[in-house]
């Protein structure tokens, strides 16, 4: 076990060192009750985010939309140095039981990645979960706030950032995300 630690580490150092790690397996909070898929499709906007190494960009925003083959087109920008940056992934619903539980993925060389949405009202706000065990010993997540549009109430990212607290997610490092300046030509 000690050899299999000492071989694993070095690789996943960079990304535990990019993200806000945490000892243990990763929580398993409740997700949105009744989740209904096709109201939660459209845009969405980045409000307030965990540090993401992968988003390092202003007026983050995704737009989800189905495909003809049942899978979710996930297209993701970000404005960087000045320049629009798009990423387009897929999006599956990986167990039609808790169809909240979306995997995303933006490489064919990638596994899908947990996408959870714990909370939605699919109109004004969403709260999203994703979270990496590292052999149970630690775990490095990410939470987003997300709206339907590029502000939202503080009053309404206080109590997103309670569901995160009530449901064991350490949100205390969460951050604005910058959403000024987004309708300027780039």
């Amino acid at each position: 076990m000690k050899t299999l630690i000492a071989l694993i580490l070095p690789l996943l150092l960079p990304l535990a060192i990019a993200q806000i790690p945490h000892w243990g397996p990763c929580p398993e909070p409740a997700v949105q009750p009744n989740f209904i898929l096709k109201k939660f499709l459209g845009r969405w906007y980045e409000i307030a985010k965990l540090p993401a190494q992968f988003e390092k960009g202003r007026c983050i925003e995704t737009n989800f939309s189905m495909k003809a083959d049942g899978t979710i087109k996930v297209s993701s920008s970000e404005i960087l140095k000045g320049e629009l940056r798009t990423l387009e992934g897929t999006g599956v619903v990986e167990d039609i039981k808790q169809p909240a539980k979306l995997g995303i993925s933006f490489s064919y060389l990638t596994p899908y990645s947990p996408y959870w949405i714990l909370s939605t009202d699919y109109d004004k706000s969403a709260l999203i979960y994703s979270c990496t065990d590292v052999l149970r010993l630690f775990h490095v997540d990410f939470a987003w706030i997300l709206g339907r549009t590029r502000m939202l109430p503080q009053d309404t990212i206080n109590k997103a950032k309670d569901i995160f607290t009530n449901s064991n997610i350490d949100v205390s490092k969460m951050i604005a995300s910058r959403q000024q300046g987004c309708d300027k030509e780039i």
